[in-house]
C-alpha cells in the first residue's frame, strides 16, 4: 500500500477526532460559553450539517485542482477554523467555526478517498478505502478519549488547539507524501462526472450508506447514557467501553477491507443483518452488563465491516466520477449521522427509554439490508439484459465484475 494512502488516513484521523470529541466536552463548553448543554449540543449538529453540504460543494469547487493542492488547502482551512474556534469569545463565533471546519473536512473526505482509490490497482481499492476510513475508527479509539481527557485536565479550548496542531502536522505529511499532479487523461469536468452518476444502482447505494451508518451512530450517540442509566456501568468505566466499540470497529474495517472488494453485496448484507440482530439483542438485554459489553464490541465490528464496501462500491458503479461520487457518499454518511440520532431522541422523548435507540438501530439496519437485496436484484437484471453497448475493455470488465459480485 503506498505511503500516501496512510497519510490521507492520518488526515482523516486528526480531523475525525474533532467530529466526535464534543460529546465529551459539552459540559465544560456549556459552562464556559454560558449556554445550556442542549444548546452546546447543537454544535455537533452544525458539524454534521456542514458535512452534508460541504462534501459535494467542495468536491465541485476543487474538481480540477491537483489532489495534493486540494487536500492541503482543505486541511489549512480546517486548521484555521479550529484556531479561531479555540479563541472564540462566544457561542456564535464557535458555531460558525464548526460549520466552516465541517465544510473543509467534508471536502477532504471526498478528495482523500478519490486519491487513495487512484493510487492503487483495482484489486486493492477496498483495502485502500479501509486504510482511509480506518483513520476515523482510530479517532474514536484514541483521538476522542484523548480529547476528552485533555478537556478534563485543561479545558475544551486545549482540545481544539491539539486538533489544529495535529492537522497541521498531517498537512505537512501530505505535502511530502502525496503526488502533486493529476493524470492528464482524467481531464475532470462537473458535467462529465454528473453524467457518470446517472445510474439507479449508485443512488440506491447512497441510500444503503445512510441507513447503514445511521444504524451504527444512533446507538453510539446514546451509548454512554444507556450504559450508566440502564446497564448500571460506573461512569468511570464508560470511556473504556466506548473504546471497546472502537476496537470492534477497527476489526470490522480490517475484515471488510479484505472481503469488500470481492464480495461487496455479500459483505454489506452480512454486516447489516448482523447489525440488526446485535442491535435488537442490545435492546432486549440492556440491563445485563456482561452481555451489553460483549454486544458493544460486536456492534462496532458489524457496523464498520460494511464501511470499505460502502466506500469502494460507489467508485465501481460510477468510475467516470471519481471525485463527486465519493463526496456524495460522504454526504450520505452524514445524512445518517444527522437523522438517526434525531430518531433516537424522538424514541427517548416518547418515553421508551434509552434502550429504545437500539430498536431504532435495528430497524435502520434492516432497511439497509433490504436495500442490499434490491441492489442484488438490479444487478441480476443488468446481467440478463441483452448487450446494447460497445464492449468494455477486459480490464474494466474485470474491475466492475469484482466490485459488483
Amino acid at each position: 500500500m503506498p505511503l500516501a494512502v496512510y497519510v490521507v488516513g492520518l488526515g482523516i484521523f486528526t480531523q475525525g477526532t474533532s467530529e466526535f470529541m464534543l460529546s465529551g466536552l459539552l459540559p465544560g463548553m456549556a459552562d464556559d460559553l454560558g449556554v445550556s448543554i442542549p444548546a452546546a449540543g447543537l454544535l455537533i449538529s452544525a458539524f454534521a450539517v456542514g458535512m452534508v453540504v460541504g462534501a459535494p460543494l467542495l468536491a465541485v469547487a476543487t474538481l480540477r485542482w491537483p489532489r495534493r493542492t486540494a487536500l492541503v488547502s482543505l486541511q489549512s482551512a480546517f486548521v484555521a477554523a479550529h484556531v479561531v474556534g479555540a479563541l472564540a469569545p462566544g457561542y456564535a463565533v464557535l458555531f460558525v467555526t464548526r460549520v466552516v471546519g465541517a465544510l473543509a473536512y467534508a471536502g477532504y473526505w471526498g478528495v482523500a478517498v478519490a486519491t487513495a482509490v487512484a493510487l492503487v490497482p483495482a484489486d486493492a481499492k477496498a483495502r485502500a478505502v479501509a486504510v482511509v476510513a480506518g483513520g476515523l475508527t482510530l479517532a474514536t479509539i484514541v483521538g476522542v478519549p484523548a480529547g476528552t481527557l485533555l478537556g478534563q485536565v485543561s479545558d475544551w479550548r486545549a482540545a481544539f488547539w491539539a486538533v489544529a496542531a495535529a492537522t497541521a502536522v498531517s498537512a505537512v505529511c501530505t505535502l511530502l507524501a502525496v503526488p502533486g499532479g493529476r493524470d492528464e487523461s482524467e481531464r475532470p469536468s462537473v458535467g462529465a462526472e454528473l453524467r457518470a452518476m446517472a445510474r439507479p444502482q449508485l443512488w440506491l447505494s447512497y441510500a444503503v450508506t445512510a441507513f447503514a451508518f445511521g444504524a451504527v451512530i444512533v446507538t453510539f450517540s446514546y451509548l454512554a447514557a444507556l450504559l450508566t442509566e440502564v446497564t448500571g456501568v460506573p461512569e468511570g468505566w464508560v470511556p473504556a467501553v466506548l473504546a471497546l466499540f472502537g476496537v470492534g470497529g477497527m476489526a470490522g474495517i480490517v475484515i471488510g477491507g479484505r472481503t469488500g472488494q470481492m464480495r461487496p453485496l455479500g459483505t454489506l448484507g452480512a454486516g447489516l443483518g448482523a447489525l440488526a440482530v446485535f442491535s435488537a439483542l442490545l435492546a432486549l438485554t440492556a440491563h445485563v452488563t456482561a452481555v451489553v459489553i460483549t454486544l458493544v464490541f460486536l456492534l462496532g465490528l458489524a457496523g464498520y465491516v460494511t464501511n470499505p464496501a460502502l466506500q469502494s462500491r460507489v467508485f465501481a458503479l460510477a468510475p467516470g466520477a471519481p471525485t463527486l461520487v465519493g463526496a456524495t457518499n460522504t454526504a450520505a454518511f452524514n445524512v445518517g449521522n444527522t437523522v438517526a440520532p434525531l430518531l433516537g431522541g424522538l424514541a427517548i422523548d416518547a418515553g421508551h427509554g434509552y434502550a429504545s435507540v437500539a430498536w431504532v438501530g435495528a430497524a435502520l439496519a434492516a432497511a439497509g439490508a433490504a436495500g442490499v437485496l434490491w441492489a442484488a436484484a438490479l444487478r441480476r437484471g443488468e446481467r440478463k439484459r441483452p448487450p446494447g453497448r460497445a464492449p468494455r475493455t477486459a480490464g474494466a470488465a474485470r474491475g466492475t465484475a469484482r466490485a459488483e459480485v
